[in-house]
């Protein structure tokens, strides 16, 4: 397989190639890996939504990476035709139109700008656990000690981000990769060492009376309603298999090798996650109490293996919430990059800008490292505010799924949709009953995100409407804002620019025309 035959995709989309094809299998496997990132996410959440279900809320898991797995069957039959950077933009264009693909690569590109923030912020959920040192901003006691010190200690974590991710793919990658194999050997003994500390059977998952909301308290629907809430646990972290596509134009082989890393990814996210939860509950030494509703994981790592191991594999967590930050940072780069080739975003000429030297886009990686540095800021004095902001972002990428799965199920009931050929992945037959499930669960979930629950939006006091009705209304704003400024704005000026065009056959590329017009 040479890189030509890598390329040709391009061609399709009117693209040349620019960036440095240098990622492997294992590279791609592990960008989609450690955005998902196991022990980020459940280290994260998982007091959210013991919380709010109790032990039942286990069962979320499976049920989120069932519509999930719908949803990454689709991208990997995506990904195998159109392996190209900025995946969701590039895809929703493709089965939809320029409007379909802007309005999903916006929503996207937002929702990642605010995810790096919100991975970020879990540095503070793990360093004052291992240490007080790490509690810089007082002693975690007053008013604002923790949301500042959670800013202060987000913002060098980006810093880094930024910084990696400036100096071309190869650097990243290669700290990529190392970090989810740590990741990886961390979960594999964290499951061994929970299962030799059990204290009580599986049927532990069938539990559901360790908390108010499991009981009913202010929730709707009795249990049900409760256990919707704890779900929002699970669905906030099996996204973001897409970024093993989006790196397509700087991997080898992408469109039989990002199909593969998506599948995977997912896989391996939901085997050993699962395994995390259940055994993380059935080893901890008592279900009551109030540290598995505030401290989650941490807590149970602590109590289970108690303070030198406990704190050892803490610092296992930190190496994993640094790789998932860095992969978020990676693939907003990318979809930045691929929406300014084609001229759809400000400036967009700096930022499809490739250094020559790294190949690599620079100014995006440092304009939304910049962007995410100022989201932070909300949460030092307005946390609820910034749960708020965090939610809508994980809206947003559930919408912008849905904006790839209905169009690419419009092209399959309408007998447009060509799937790749020569062997490469397809779900032949089971495309259409796959792809209705993936819209039907997308649709469901996004609903059960955007609902307006006091539990989820405003929890604490100060209690205000907005805050409750915050992500409707900043969806809402976001998603009819967006559709009108493309209407009305931004479609008389989409088309890729000349200097990313692909070559016409026989005539001389932008750059030799420059040199041409500079030698003369």
């Amino acid at each position: 397989m040479t890189h030509t035959d890598d390329d040709a995709e391009l061609a399709e989309f009117g693209y040349r190639p620019e960036l440095k094809r240098t990622l492997g299998n294992f590279h791609t496997f592990a960008a989609g890996i450690s955005y998902i990132s196991i022990l980020t996410g459940t280290f994260q959440l998982f007091y959210f939504g013991y919380a709010h279900g109790g032990p039942a809320y286990w069962w979320s898991w499976p049920m989120v990476f069932l519509g999930q797995f719908m949803v990454a069957l689709c991208f990997a039959e995506l990904a195998a035709r159109y392996p190209v950077a900025g995946s969701v933009y590039n895809w929703a264009k493709k089965v939809g139109n320029p409007h379909v693909g802007w309005l999903a690569g916006w929503m996207m590109l937002l929702a990642s700008v605010v995810s790096i923030a919100a991975v970020a912020l879990a540095y503070q959920l793990t360093l004052p656990q291992i240490s007080s040192f790490f509690q810089f901003v007082g002693d975690g006691t007053g008013t604002y000690d923790v949301a500042t010190n959670a800013v202060l200690l987000a913002a060098v974590l980006i810093l880094f981000t930024t910084l990696v991710n400036a100096f071309g793919v190869k650097l990243m990658a290669t700290i990529n990769t190392a970090g989810v194999f740590i990741e990886l050997v961390a979960t594999v003994v964290l499951i061994v060492l929970f299962a030799v500390h059990i204290v009580r059977g599986p049927q532990v998952v069938t539990q559901t009376a360790h908390t108010a909301a499991a009981t009913g308290g202010d929730q709707s629907f009795g249990y049900l309603g409760a256990f919707l809430v704890a779900s929002l646990a699970s669905a906030y972290v099996m996204y973001g298999f897409d970024t093993a596509a989006s790196l397509g134009e700087e991997s080898l082989d992408p469109s039989r090798n990002a199909p593969r890393a998506i599948i995977r990814s997912i896989v391996a996210s939901f085997v050993l996650g699962g395994l995390i939860l259940l055994l993380a509950l059935m080893s901890v030494s008592s279900l009551r109490g109030e540290k598995l509703s505030s401290d989650g994981l941490q807590y149970v790592v602590l109590d289970v293996l108690g303070p030198t191991a406990g704190k050892a594999m803490l610092w296992c967590v930190l190496i994993a919430v640094t790789v998932c930050a860095l992969a978020v940072h990676t693939a907003a780069i990318r979809l930045a990059f691929a929406m300014s080739r084609d001229n759809n975003l400000p400036a967009s000429s700096l930022l499809a800008r490739v250094s020559p030297r790294f190949k690599t886009p620079v100014a995006p990686a440092v304009i939304i490292g910049v962007v995410s540095l100022g989201i932070l800021v909300v949460n030092i004095r307005q946390p609820q505010i910034f749960t708020v902001v965090t939610s809508i972002g994980i809206i947003m990428i559930y919408v912008a799924y849905l904006l790839v799965t209905v169009p690419m199920l419009v092209a399959r009931l309408r007998g447009r949709w060509q799937p790749a050929r020569d062997g490469k992945f397809s779900l032949g037959r089971w495309g259409l009953p796959v792809n209705i499930l993936a819209v039907l669960w997308g649709a469901g979930m996004t609903l059960n995100l955007i609902w307006p629950r006091a539990a989820v939006y405003n929890a604490t006091a100060p209690y205000h409407w907005y805050l409750r009705w915050g992500a409707v209304l900043f969806v809402g704003v976001i998603a009819g804002g967006g559709f009108a400024y493309y209407w009305f704005v931004q479609r008389h000026r989409t088309g890729v620019l000349a200097e990313h065009a692909a070559e016409a056959a026989g005539s001389p590329s932008p750059a030799a025309d420059l040199e041409e017009v500079t030698t003369s």
